[in-house]
């Protein structure tokens, strides 16, 4: 079965084929970065003209890569949410008239699903059930995936996404965006336990996030250090933020892992590419037995393999849209 893919939830636009869930015959990405670099982040609006100027073009090489006509296509897969509502709607409104005029039916993914399929796509023989951990820059969540196309959503950020507080603090610290590898290259030469910035357990069980309180803490640590004329190392504070980030996102997968019997466990999204994230997983993972799996960095950050991936177990779960589905920005998973 060959599904294709179309991912346009926030500034890549997006494209893939793929076959039976897990062989990739395309995958095409056009990113945004450089654009929204001048402005320290994504720009809703210009994320949207972007995705509207790019969509055809991304669409046919993702065809022309795989060597399929659109006519070989099963099934069109799009994400419909949760994302910008601007953004989400360019793809929508793409992967409907395509379906539409080539007469195959259009499956709507989730976008927090589709990071979570990624892992099939690295690894075939990584099969639910397992515990995922999904960080990026607008997600916090830990899901308990019971199978193929069932998910229970465990834990939840209360406010900002880890990957927005990597933003944010990458913005104060003037190291620019993206703000995930900016502040991994800067840690490399600091000391994570040069500053204790908080961790914070939140919810009846204390798996569920916040990463506001962190994010206020390394500013006001900035701001009193320039107020007091104090010299600051910065990558001391790169890597202590980073540590704080680490540890919190580690020990809330492995003790949800553990209080649920569950002994795999995965990463996913942008936050899963982070290094030292992948390295505490895995450690943590062999330390209490279990089987641990990540996507590699290009199927952690935003991409369409892994749309066309949960679209091609959604299509065998029976799940199909009409001509009406919308885009839902704040889509629960």
């Amino acid at each position: 079965m060959l599904i294709l893919g179309i991912e346009s939830s926030c500034d890549e636009t997006a494209a893939a084929v793929v076959r039976d869930g897990t062989e990739v015959l395309s995958n095409v990405i056009n990113s945004q970065i450089e654009i929204h670099k001048e402005y320290g982040g994504v720009v809703p609006e210009i994320a949207s003209r972007n995705h509207i100027k790019n969509i055809s073009a991304v669409i046919d090489k993702a065809l022309s890569d795989s060597g399929k006509a659109i006519s070989e296509i099963d099934a069109v897969a799009v994400t419909y949410g949760p994302g910008l509502v601007g953004a989400l709607l360019v793809g929508v409104s793409a992967a409907k008239g395509l379906a539409f005029a080539a007469k195959k039916p259009l499956v709507p993914v989730n976008h927090i699903k589709g990071h979570i399929c990624a892992n099939y796509i690295e690894n075939p023989d990584f099969k639910p059930p397992f515990i995922c951990l999904v960080a990026s820059g607008g997600h916090s969540h830990i899901v308990l995936v019971k199978s193929y196309s069932e998910y229970a959503p465990l834990a939840r950020t209360f406010d900002d996404a880890a990957g927005e507080a990597f933003d944010k603090v990458a913005r104060v610290m003037g190291l620019g965006y993206p703000g995930g590898p900016k502040i991994q290259k800067c840690a490399e030469g600091g000391n994570p336990e040069a500053i204790r910035f908080p961790r914070v357990k939140m919810g009846e069980r204390g798996f569920d996030f916040s990463f506001s309180g962190l994010k206020t803490a390394v500013i006001n640590y900035l701001h009193t250090a320039e107020q007091k004329g104090e010299k600051v190392n910065i990558s001391d504070v790169a890597a202590s933020f980073q540590e704080a980030v680490v540890d919190t996102l580690s020990s809330h997968l492995i003790d949800c892992a553990k209080l649920y019997g569950v002994e795999r466990i995965s990463l996913a999204g942008g936050v899963a590419a982070n290094a030292p994230l992948r390295e505490r997983v895995w450690r943590l993972a062999r330390e209490n037995g279990m089987e641990f799996n990540c996507p590699k960095m290009a199927l952690c950050t935003d991409n369409a393999a892994m749309i066309a991936c949960c679209g091609y177990y959604e299509f065998k779960a029976g799940s199909v849209a009409d001509l009406t589905l919308n885009a839902v920005p704040s889509l629960p998973i």
